[in-house]
């Protein structure tokens, strides 16, 4: 079962926390939720699995950055969540997606007890101007059932803004 808006609303503050919370951003079922001003890119054009990779960190100006086409860019959004008694499931904007922008492709599917904020993996098939500010993409709860523990990953959990891949920590 999806939570509607109102429910997402009438959770806030108990098992969902969403700030800052904006209800011009509460959908029927879902909450949209904005791209913060920072962007990483990796720094080598091969990645590595097994080793931590170098990141460049840039910003977004006023007048919108250019995304090239077949680079991963690693967003994340200004909004901090922290969700329990619910799975967060996040998806980008079907009217981002139509401009060829593809907002957190992979991975998607969020853990019950997850407080952070969300990194997002992004590409686009042609290039395209994005702004700080947008509202990227959305987030949605579903109910969980039966007995489950809560995410207490030390890899993503309670992070501070975005989050390059930690599997390297894996091996």
């Amino acid at each position: 079962m999806i939570l509607s808006g109102l429910q997402i609303k009438n959770k806030l503050g108990s098992d969902i926390i969403i700030k800052p919370f904006n209800e011009k951003q509460l959908n029927p079922n879902s909450y949209n939720l904005t791209l913060h001003n920072e962007l990483m890119v990796y720094s080598n054009s091969i990645l590595d699995m097994k080793q931590e990779n170098q990141v460049t960190r840039l910003t977004i100006p006023p007048e919108g950055l250019v995304l090239e086409s077949g680079k991963l860019y690693l967003g994340r959004t200004v909004e901090y969540t922290k969700t329990d008694n619910y799975v967060p499931m996040l998806e980008g904007r079907s009217s981002v997606g139509r401009l060829g922008l593809f907002i957190h492709a992979t991975a998607g599917f969020g853990d019950v007890g997850f407080a952070g904020y969300w990194t997002l993996q992004m590409f686009c098939i042609q290039p395209i101007r994005i702004y700080a500010g947008v509202k990227i993409c959305q987030i949605f709860y579903h109910a969980i059932e039966g007995d489950f523990e809560r995410y207490s990953s030390s890899k993503y959990q309670n992070n501070n803004g975005i989050m390059p891949s930690q599997l390297f920590k894996d091996f």
